[in-house]
Order: structure tokens, then sequence, then C-alpha cells
């Protein structure tokens, strides 16, 4: 395009020249020799001009191509160095997860542990009360049983000595010395 604008101009400086030269004496051999020369001139210079620009379009092409590719491999290399950073970032996260996983698996546990320690506590606790309320219950018993032994024993032997004291007051009656013993006593 630019080519034929440069070739457009210089067709019309050459127009406007061609003019005001023959104006002068008219057109000559040598005119048209020289409009030849010219012309094939402007020919050769067009095609270098074609060429020179068909060369920078394909230089520009090529380094277009290459800019292209060298952007695409960046892209890639940075689209590559994304990607590795999130599947760490995913592989870090996952670790984290699994730690807070076998953390509370810790926790579980130990608050079982507990749990069952508290249990036992509880059982040995329980088997304590029932040891102690049944020793009271086993004491009393054995305590009520010996007393009413003990309280039956004093009852036979004041039921002895007061039959023996009932003989020895009859006694008394016709003998005075036992009478008289008996009131030292106050028994009579």
């Amino acid at each position: 395009m630019r080519a034929k604008l440069v070739f457009g101009a210089i067709l019309g400086i050459l127009f406007v020249g061609c003019v005001g030269v023959s104006s002068g004496q008219g057109f000559e051999q040598e005119d048209r020799e020289r409009l030849i020369r010219l012309e094939a001139t402007l020919q050769v210079f067009m095609q270098q001009t074609d060429k020179r620009f068909a060369e920078l379009r394909e230089d520009m092409n090529k380094r277009f191509e290459e800019m292209r590719a060298d952007v695409n491999k960046r892209f890639e290399e940075m689209r590559a160095d994304v990607n590795k950073r999130f599947e760490e970032m995913r592989e870090d996260t996952n670790k984290r997860f699994e730690q807070v996983d076998k953390r509370f698996e810790q926790i579980d546990k130990r608050i079982d542990q507990l749990i069952t320690f508290l249990w036992i506590l509880a059982g040995i606790f329980t088997a304590l009360v029932v040891a102690v309320i049944a020793f009271a219950y086993w004491d009393r018993r054995t305590i009520i049983r010996r007393a009413k032994e003990e309280a039956l024993k004093e009852m036979e032997e004041a039921g002895r000595w007061k039959t023996i004291l009932e003989a020895l007051r009859q006694v008394a009656i016709k003998d005075s010395n036992v009478a008289e013993a008996l009131k030292r006593f106050n028994l009579l």
C-alpha cells in the first residue's frame, strides 16, 4: 500500500514536471526515453520496495510467531508453576487435616479412657458403699443377738438370785443369824 502511494507521488511529480517541460518546447524523443528509463527505474524501485515489504512482513510474522511461542511458553511455565503451587498447598492442607484428625483421634481415645476410668471409680465406690452397708447390717445383727443373749443371761441370773434371796428370807424367818446378815446388807 505504501509502495503504491510512493509510486503515485512519483508519477504525480513527473506528470507535473512533464507538463511544465512540455509547455516550453514540446515532447521530444529524449523526453520519451527519459520517461521510459524513469518508468523502468520506478518498476525496479517498486519491485525492490515490494520485495522489502514482503521481507519485512515475513520478518515481522516470524518475530510475531517467535513472540507468540515465547509468550505461550511463558504462560505454560506460569500455569505449570501455579498448578505446582496449588498442588503443594493442597498437599499441605491435606497433611494439616490429617494431623488434626490424628489429634482428634487421640483426644477421643483420652476421653474414652477417662470415661472408662470414671466407670471403674464409680464401680469401686459402689462396691465399697455396699460392703460398708453390708458390714454395718451384719455387725448390728451380731451385736443385737449378743445383746439379747447377754440380757437373757442376766435375766436368768437375776431370776436365780431372786430365788436365792427369797429362800434366804424364808430361812431368816426361822433363823435369827441369817435375818441379821440380811438386814446388814439391806436385803430384808
